[in-house]
C-alpha cells in the first residue's frame, strides 16, 4: 500500500476570473455617480441651508424653535406648517367639553377699593359694567374689573379681568382689559423684522425716555406675510393699508377707533398710526356674518381651529378693550369681545407664541407683571427689542398725539 500523497490534499488555489470591461466601468460609474448626485443635492440645498443658518445668527428675541418655524413659513413651507399644526391643534391638543369645574380663577390687578356703606367707592365710578359672567355660579372675582397700577387724575387708566367663557368648557378663561381713552395714549411700535419694510425701527421696544409713564404694553396683528396686513405711524407707509381690513387706528386727538379701511394704502399725517389686521369681526354691536367663512382668517389655522387668540375691540364710550384666550375659535373670540362691551372688533395674533398683555408699576422702579399667561414670552417682552410689533399704553398728557420713538 503506497504511502497518502501531501499532494492529494492540498487545496486547490481559486484563481478570480479576469474582469471584463464592462464590469470595470460599472465599478467605475458608481461612485462617480454617488458623488455626482451629493454634489447636485448640496448644491439644490446649499441656498436652504445658507439662508436658515444666516438667519438663525441674527439677533432675535425668539427661541431657536419658534424661529426655525418662521423661518419654515417664510420660504415657501407655509402649508407644512399649516398641516402639522391643524393636527396638532385640531386633534391631539383639541379641547374636550366638559371636566372638572375651576374653583378659583386667575388673579390679576388689584383688588377693588373697600370703604364703608356710607362712602361710596369713588375710585369705580367711571369704571366699566362688570362682565356678566357666562355660568349661572361665578366664581368669586368673575368679570370684576380690577385696577392693575397708578391711579391717573383719581382714577385708574387700566383695569382688568377674567371670565370663563362657555359652559360646554368650563375651565377655558379669557383674560380682558379695557383702557380709558380719556387717561390714555396708545402708541404703536415695530419689531425687529416686522412690519418687514418699516422706513423706521427706533428701539423696538417701548423707549426709555418714555417708561416712567408707561402702564400696558400688548402684541399687534398677523404678520405682514400672513395677511398683507397694513401700517402706518405718524404719516410713513411702513406697509401699504389695504380696503375692507379692520384697522386700529389713533388720532392726533387721542382718540382711537377699529374701522374698516377704505382710504387707500397711506394713512396720512392726520393719523398718528393704523394697524391692520384681517377683516372686522364686530361691526356696529354685531358679529360679523364672515365669520363662517374661513378663507378670511388667515392660512394658518382658519376660524374653526381652536388655539390661543387675541383681539381688540372698542366700546360705545371710545375705550380700548383687549382680550386673550386659549382654545378659541375666531367666532368665540367675537363673543368674548362683545361680551366685554366692543361693538367693534378685530382679530389680532393667534397661536401660543405670540399673546401678550403686560402691565407695570412704579413703586420701586419698573415692575412689569404678565395677565396673559404666556410661558413663551417673559414679562419683559418690549423693554428689549423684540422681533414683532407691539402696542404700548401711557399715561396721557396734554396736546396733540404723537408716536414717541424716544
Amino acid at each position: 500500500m503506497s504511502p497518502p500523497s501531501d499532494a492529494a490534499e492540498a487545496p486547490v488555489p481559486v484563481v478570480a476570473a479576469p474582469l471584463t470591461a464592462r464590469r470595470r466601468r460599472r465599478r467605475v460609474r458608481r461612485p462617480r455617480r454617488l458623488a455626482v448626485g451629493t454634489a447636485v443635492l448640496l448644491g439644490v440645498l446649499s441656498p436652504a441651508i445658507y439662508s436658515y443658518t444666516t438667519t438663525m445668527l441674527q439677533p432675535s428675541s425668539l427661541p431657536l424653535g419658534v424661529r426655525s418655524v418662521e423661518w419654515l413659513r417664510t420660504h415657501h413651507g407655509n402649508w407644512l406648517v399649516d398641516d402639522v399644526e391643524r393636527v396638532y391643534y385640531g386633534w391631539w391638543k383639541a379641547p374636550r367639553k366638559g371636566g372638572a369645574q375651576l374653583k378659583a380663577l386667575p388673579r390679576v390687578g388689584f383688588a377693588p377699593t373697600v370703604r364703608s356703606a356710607d362712602r361710596p367707592r369713588v375710585e369705580l365710578a367711571a369704571w366699566p359694567p362688570r362682565i356678566q359672567p357666562v355660568f349661572a355660579k361665578p366664581l368669586p372675582g368673575e368679570g370684576i374689573w380690577a385696577r392693575t397700577g397708578p391711579l391717573v387724575d383719581g382714577a385708574p387708566p387700566v383695569l382688568v379681568t377674567t371670565f370663563r367663557t362657555e359652559t360646554d368648557y368650563p375651565r377655558i378663561v379669557a383674560y380682558v382689559a379695557w383702557f380709558d381713552h380719556t387717561r390714555t395714549q396708545l402708541a404703536f411700535y415695530p419689531g425687529r423684522y416686522e412690519p418687514p419694510s418699516a422706513p423706521v425701527r427706533g428701539p423696538m421696544s417701548v423707549p426709555n425716555a418714555q417708561r416712567w409713564r408707561l402702564l400696558a404694553t400688548f402684541n399687534a396683528g398677523f404678520t405682514y406675510i400672513d395677511g398683507l396686513n397694513g401700517s402706518s405711524i405718524d404719516g410713513r407707509t411702513y406697509e401699504p393699508l389695504r380696503d375692507g381690513l379692520a384697522t386700529l387706528v389713533g388720532y392726533r386727538d387721542g382718540r382711537v377707533r377699529i374701522v374698516t379701511w377704505h382710504g387707500g394704502p397711506n394713512a396720512g399725517p392726520g393719523i398718528v398710526f393704523a394697524r391692520q389686521s384681517l377683516p372686522p369681526i364686530i361691526v356696529g354691536g354685531k358679529l360679523s356674518p364672515q365669520l363662517n367663512d374661513s378663507s378670511q382668517w388667515g392660512a394658518t389655522l382658519g376660524n374653526a381651529v381652536r388655539v390661543w387668540r387675541t383681539g381688540v375691540g372698542i366700546d360705545r364710550h371710545g375705550n380700548l378693550i383687549y382680550a386673550a384666550a386659549d382654545d378659541q375659535t375666531v367666532i368665540t373670540l367675537a363673543q368674548i369681545l362683545e361680551r366685554a362691551g366692543a361693538v367693534q372688533a378685530m382679530q389680532f395674533d393667534i397661536n401660543p407664541e405670540w399673546p401678550s398683555l403686560i402691565t407695570y408699576q412704579h413703586g420701586h422702579g419698573l415692575v412689569p407683571t404678565k395677565i396673559v399667561p404666556n410661558v413663551m414670552q417673559p414679562a419683559t417682552r418690549y423693554l428689549v427689542p423684540d422681533d414683532r410689533d407691539f402696542f404700548a399704553v401711557y399715561r396721557r398728557l396734554p396736546g396733540p398725539v404723537s408716536v414717541p420713538f424716544n
